[in-house]
């Protein structure tokens, strides 16, 4: 194995194991404890990511990756019929919510008083609200947009309605299952931005 192809089995290991432990145990863990959890220094997660900041926005789009959300995403948008392309998107995107909660709402939980998680939230979610744009875009070129909606709007309003924070509210704190908060979004999303008339 090339010290290339360690490097990047190292760098993977680290995130994954960071993602375990802020997972099990919330944003705050620190460097050492992720280093220690792979057998490596500090110093080491410094010479992968730079800083804290680094190894948290590598850590969220490790997850992007490792879950494939923007090939899932673009394949749904690709689906002819728009009713069934929405559907299909937010079933793409509310099954990753369902990945993502246990770090996201941490991140979310410490953004206003920590730069680091701030960083990272922000952006993981320029890059979904440039997917919500694209599929609200779609709809809005189709003629499928209810005629109230501007796509800046509908895409605002998307992205708020299937955030963590809204998962979290049905889920967490209201006891809904994921079956159900999924189901119901998907609905309430279809009534609410598609044109009637179709």
């Amino acid at each position: 194995m090339s010290n290339l192809e360690r490097g990047a089995r190292s760098h993977q290991q680290i995130l994954d194991a960071a993602w375990d432990l802020i997972a099990a145990r919330g944003a705050e863990v620190s460097l050492a404890e992720i280093a220690k959890a792979v057998g490596l220094t500090r110093q080491s997660i410094y010479v992968h990511f730079g800083s804290r900041g680094g190894l948290l926005i590598a850590l969220v789009r490790r997850t992007d990756e490792r879950e494939k959300i923007f090939e899932r995403f673009d394949a749904a948008l690709a689906t002819d019929d728009p009713a069934a392309r929405l559907d299909a998107c937010l079933a793409v995107w509310l099954d990753f919510v369902v990945v993502i909660r246990p770090v996201a709402s941490d991140l979310i939980r410490l953004r206003a008083t920590d730069p680091d998680a701030a960083a990272a939230w922000d952006d993981r979610m320029a890059d979904a609200v440039g997917l919500f744009r694209k599929l609200v875009a779609s709809l809005k070129k189709d003629g499928a947009l209810a005629p109230a909606w501007s796509v800046p709007r509908a895409t605002d309003y998307l992205w708020a309605a299937c955030s963590v924070q809204a998962w979290s509210l049905l889920v967490g704190d209201r006891g809904w299952t994921d079956k159900a908060a999924n189901t119901t979004v998907r609905r309430v999303m279809a009534e609410a931005l598609l044109d009637p008339a179709l």
